[in-house]
């Protein structure tokens, strides 16, 4: 559904199973909505007491067991959505499951109030089936969470790490929200302080400087550049790097492969040609995901190809796509070939149009260490093993640094792209800042400017200033029932 229909829809009452799907102990079935209580009562049989455990037992419309369930009732505004909230927790079984949400609707389509009960009954004309990640979308239309919270609660269910999965903890709990909202506070208060001196222009430069506004930029600016450096440590968390393996074929990509993942995952064999299409695992280095796809060989084919050879023509065009997508590539070279003037030849045609490339994304790898003479190596090389296994421990670690992993880091945070290019247009707008007030009175109101933009970007990130359109980004790739 578009956006704009999600937000128009956010009075509806709604409802949805909040398990996974699957068979499990214990599943949920969680409502929300304003004026849920008598909805509730009716479907449970009884007014349930706020926040406390009810064993029930929930029937159908003939009487007849539904499930054994434990009820819960939060009321408005104390609850995660901010709104009345009933969470159903019933046996795990898929049919139970559906038979709950079942009845829920057809309580809610019931118009006669109770007998013997003059308030309105239970009828909620417009329950509907959440759509995903509505509950959370809501906890952050009525306050509950802003919005770099609401993403830390997917961040923290996909999180595949250990490390991602504390640093989504602290994002949840408030630890990066904290820290922009500091920064924006810092840059409002001399957003007021500048606006404030275009209002008595006799004072510009006097006021300014006693105030300390330069001085005051400078501080904000300087705490952005720390924020900015744990969240980008947080994305590398979070979207991890993708690296492809690349070079002539034989050269012990796919062994490379399956060496880093520590399975057998690619075949391997002396025969030219035998990885068609990529192959991809991800793996783990010190807690950041390492998106490893192993390639086919790069070589010249001629220009009447067999069958054989245009399925891999087809191959290694998607190489060379791969690696005009990836964040580092290793070109991988072979030691036992390292003099053969075919090799080298291919080897120079392959750096060619590799050299196009940024430096920083390519990796020059040699392989083949166990089978090659200590001669062969180059100096200052990397020279390891995939069979042996040499040289791994510090090609890993090669890979997060040069992705600007900081071994042995504390307290970020997980964060997403969209929040590292925020901070990043913050800084932009702050050096702005800097720039117009260093000239002091002549260029006061494109400091304020300034300043509003490095405040607005900043805003992006909690939800202070979001678009709707993205709100449907965000929200839309929730699962159901969060």
């Amino acid at each position: 559904m578009a956006p704009l229909s999600r937000l128009a829809l956010t009075q509806d009452p709604i409802v949805a199973i909040a398990t996974a799907p699957g068979r499990g102990a214990v599943g949920i079935v969680r409502a929300s909505g304003q004026g849920l209580r008598a909805w509730s009562s009716a479907l449970t049989g009884r007014d349930l007491p706020a926040r406390e455990a009810t064993l029930l037992t929930l029937r159908d419309a003939a009487g007849s067991p539904i499930d054994q369930c434990v009820a819960l009732f939060f009321p408005a505004p104390h609850s995660y959505t901010g709104e009345d909230v009933l969470e159903l927790q019933g046996h795990g079984g898929p049919v139970g499951l559906q038979l709950l949400l079942e009845r829920c609707f057809e309580v809610a389509a019931e118009v006669a109030a109770p007998a013997g009960r003059a308030e309105a009954g239970p009828h909620l004309p417009n329950l509907r089936l959440a759509q995903p990640g509505e509950f959370t979308q809501r906890a952050f239309l009525n306050g509950k969470l802003d919005l770099a919270q609401a993403e830390a609660v997917a961040d923290l269910i996909e999180a595949g790490t250990e490390a991602a999965a504390r640093s989504a903890a602290r994002s949840l709990h408030g630890a990066f929200s904290t820290e922009i909202e500091s920064l924006a506070a810092q840059t409002v208060a001399l957003r007021a302080l500048v606006e404030a001196t275009l209002d008595f222009p006799e004072e510009e430069i006097e006021f300014l400087e006693r105030a300390g506004a330069r001085a005051r930029l400078a501080g904000i600016r300087q705490g952005l550049l720390g924020v900015l450096a744990r969240t980008r440590q947080g994305a590398l968390l979070r979207e991890g790097i993708t690296v492809v393996l690349a070079g002539q074929p034989n050269v012990g990509k796919s062994s490379l492969l399956n060496a880093l993942a520590g399975a057998e995952l690619a075949i391997v064999t002396p025969i030219a040609g035998t990885t068609r299409d990529k192959v991809a695992q991800t793996v783990q280095i010190e807690g950041v995901p390492v998106h490893v796809v192993d390639t086919a060989g790069l070589r010249e084919l001629g220009a009447a190809a067999c069958p054989a050879e245009s399925v891999e023509r087809i191959g290694i065009e998607r190489t060379w796509a791969a690696i005009g997508q990836a964040d580092s590539i290793l070109f991988l070279h072979d030691l036992t070939r390292w003099h053969e003037p075919v090799y080298i030849e291919a080897e120079e045609a392959i750096a060619a149009r590799l050299a196009s490339l940024p430096p920083e994304r390519l990796v020059h790898v040699y392989n083949k260490a166990d089978a090659a003479a200590e001669s062969d190596r180059p100096p200052d090389a990397l020279c390891l093993s995939a069979q042996t296994g040499e040289g791994l421990a510090a090609l890993r670690r090669l890979l997060v640094e040069r992705a600007g992993w900081q071994s042995g880091s504390e307290g970020h945070y997980i964060a997403r792209t969209r929040h590292v290019q925020a901070l990043q247009r913050c800084g932009v707008h702050l050096a702005a800042a800097d720039q117009h007030a260093s000239r002091g009175n002549a260029e006061l109101e494109l400091l304020a400017e300034a300043l509003r933009s490095a405040h607005e970007a900043l805003g992006e990130i909690t939800g202070a200033f979001t678009a709707d359109d993205l709100l449907g980004e965000i929200f839309g790739r929730f699962c159901i029932g969060k």
